[in-house]
């Protein structure tokens, strides 16, 4: 354990709304050492960019933990030259240039359709009808599983995050997980003979194509969807609700003052989709008047870091005019999100303006409850529309 102060938290309100409690630990302890979650927390920014990069201290290679023991050992879990390798690997697939090229265009058919479907019911769940059903649709593509409706796509991503977060050992949530990571081996491995005939940009593809066993393949596929729904969904929703609740700045957007963009990084700073990414200590290492002892369990509040006071002029607004330059949504070292590229492209450049410009009148028809505090997001979310 480290020698960081105790900070004691309430599970239940932190899962409701983390970020008073994080404010309170930028100005008390910015490194603590938090009981209830078992780890220790670090919530300035700066620090967390700082050591973050520190890979042979703050190792993402974790042999005991629930993703590698049910996913496999996968590139997240994975530093160094490794890490790297397969980073190069699936690179073709999610680069820039590809996502220009190849899945702006596959993005903007598919969203189109989609909302051509939806318009005609004029009210729908946000969160549950509309957002994961564009997420699940986006990464059938990205992964190559075309074989795979989209709500199977978010029941097997659901079931492999639960058995990540399966920290009492429910034996149904684990059995459950490890059912869904076979429906993902089994669809991939239905598509492996066709990639190899007719090779594309999907994952599945390219990492096929780069010489990656297929074992490996699917274990990052598995990846991809459990890192690539969820997210992604709770984005979209999110920054939807941000510019209905914020008119004044959906406006901004309106008259050329700023971009579906900034609403898209702004939200994603200001309400941190991706809240937290674990560590484990590899080596004893001093930082802040702290020691930290071989296997101590550190998370990095992308949350709070995104809310640090020191660094954004308005930490608590959703302000599109804010600069979001040092924000760390992403991550901030060499793990930094690999679909960031992807995920800006379907939510900023196709998903946002789209969907505006389909539902007009877009409005909220209830309450909006947030959860989380690891990943967080619109639990539900009523709309309509004329």
């Amino acid at each position: 354990m480290s020698t960081a102060t105790h900070f004691d938290i309430d599970p239940d309100e932190f899962w409701h709304d983390p970020y008073p409690t994080l404010k309170q630990m930028r100005q008390r302890a910015a490194i603590a050492f938090v009981p209830q979650l078992g780890a220790t927390l670090m919530v300035r920014r700066d620090d967390i960019a700082l050591n973050e990069k520190k890979i042979e201290i703050f190792s993402s290679v974790q042999p005991d933990g629930l993703m590698t023991k049910l996913m496999g050992q996968n590139m997240m879990r994975k530093d160094g030259r490794e890490h790297r390798s397969e980073r190069k690997a699936i690179f073709p697939a999610i680069s820039p240039r590809t996502v220009k090229d190849v899945w702006r265009a596959a993005f903007e058919d598919m969203v189109d359709r989609v909302l051509e479907d939806l318009h005609p019911r004029k009210k729908a769940d946000m969160t549950r009808d509309i957002a994961r059903r564009l997420a699940g649709e986006a990464l059938c593509l990205v992964t190559g599983l075309t074989n795979m409706d989209w709500q199977t796509m978010d029941k097997v991503s659901q079931g492999m995050v639960d058995g990540c977060a399966n920290y009492s050992g429910d034996p149904t949530v684990e059995a459950h997980c490890i059912a869904c990571v076979e429906t993902i081996d089994q669809h991939i491995l239905q598509r492996f003979p066709h990639v190899r005939q007719s090779p594309d940009y999907s994952l599945l593809s390219v990492q096929q194509q780069s010489g990656m066993s297929d074992d490996q393949n699917g274990i990052n596929i598995r990846l991809a969807i459990s890192g690539g729904q969820n997210e992604t969904r709770d984005a979209i929703a999110g920054t939807i609700w941000a510019l209905l609740t914020h008119p004044s700045e959906r406006e901004k957007i309106a008259n050329g003052q700023a971009s579906w963009m900034n609403a898209f990084e702004e939200y994603a700073r200001w309400m941190s989709p991706i809240g937290m990414s674990p560590r484990r200590i590899a080596q004893h290492y001093t930082y802040g008047g702290v020691e930290f002892a071989p296997e101590d369990r550190v998370f990095f509040m992308f949350s709070s870091g995104n809310r640090d006071e020191d660094i954004f002029a308005h930490p608590d607004h959703f302000n599109l005019s804010q600069d979001c330059t040092h924000a760390i949504s992403f991550g901030a070292g060499p793990h930094f999100c690999a679909g960031a590229w992807i995920s800006k492209c379907l939510i900023a450049d196709v998903v946002l303006p789209r969907l505006f410009e389909r539902f007009k009148g877009l409005r909220l028809a209830g309450e909006v409850p947030f959860g989380g505090w690891a990943f967080r997001g619109p639990m539900a979310m009523p709309v309509e529309w004329d």
